[in-house]
């Protein structure tokens, strides 16, 4: 049940190193990462505004996820990815062909309704996939 729900959408987790290595850095075309945590705006605001944002017109080729607290090093590994951003989780990276293209940190999560995240996320979507 860690997962959250997040697989039901169709992520995949990656819970390893070498899992975060195969998948970031040489894919093509667009990925969400979703860095999950068991915290309240994660399950509040960041998983429904994750699931929401993908019922759009367009939305990214690959969807992964790190579960922060409990797959540490996978964690670590891809935030090395989503430099210069501080870690936080939770967390949604965009990335395009292996490059960070749109970083959404906690601060931007907290507080803020579902919809509006899931809003800015079809938007980025409508640039970017």
């Amino acid at each position: 049940m860690h997962t959250h729900n997040l697989t039901s959408a169709g992520f995949i987790e990656l819970k390893d190193v070498k899992s975060v290595d195969d998948a970031i850095p040489t894919s093509k075309g667009t990925m969400l990462v979703v860095v999950n945590s068991v915290c309240g705006c994660a399950a509040g605001s960041a998983r429904p505004a994750v699931k929401m944002s993908l019922s759009g017109n367009k939305k990214p080729d690959r969807l992964v996820t790190v579960f922060a607290g409990q797959d540490l090093e996978a964690t670590k590994e891809a935030r090395k990815f989503m430099l210069p951003y501080p870690p936080s989780s939770p967390s949604i990276a965009l990335f395009k062909d292996g490059q960070l293209v749109h970083f959404i940190e906690r601060h931007h999560i907290e507080g803020q309704p579902a919809s509006v995240i899931a809003d800015h996320l079809k938007e980025t979507y409508e640039q970017y996939c």
